[in-house]
């Protein structure tokens, strides 16, 4: 009776067998390896559709934007045009938020990283120590400025 028990027994599992920690652990991996492939794929066909897509304010400052304080100094060098600003006038004019001119630098930084790895794109460039607006998130924001405007 014993052996027939035996017999008809599957095994132990993988869990059992490694251990349940890391055999989750080893789930975790594979599911966030095939996530980043989705992802992958997600910005090959958004960069082959560059052209056709339309990017508007409130889409770059969500792939952007992490919080209020990126929107602010988006906004702020909306405003300021061409020129552009230097951090440090950021900083003061959003004293309310604490800012400091690095942090200023470092916030534009990674704002333009997420949305380079995203579309490909920056959302702010550089010009001598000032930051401005790229072209392409002048066009994106001024488009929205233009429809708020037909709206009123």
């Amino acid at each position: 009776m014993e052996s027939a028990e035996k017999a008809c027994s599957k095994g132990r599992s993988q869990a059992e067998k490694i251990g349940r920690l890391k055999y989750n652990q080893q789930l975790l991996k594979k599911a966030i390896s095939e996530i980043e492939e989705v992802k992958l794929m997600q910005r090959t066909i958004l960069a082959g559709l560059k052209g056709l897509f339309h990017f508007g304010k409130p889409m770059i400052q969500k792939i952007a934007c992490v919080d209020e304080v990126d929107s602010e100094i988006l906004q702020l060098l909306y405003e300021t045009g061409d020129i552009g600003m230097l951090p440090k006038d950021v900083a003061t004019r959003l004293s309310s938020f604490g800012l400091k001119k690095h942090q200023v630098h470092r916030r534009i930084v990674r704002m333009n990283k997420r949305l380079e790895k995203e579309v490909g794109e920056q959302v702010a460039e550089q010009r001598g120590w000032h930051w401005a607006l790229s072209s392409f998130a002048v066009e994106a924001y001024g488009e929205t400025q233009t429809e708020f405007g037909k709206a009123e």
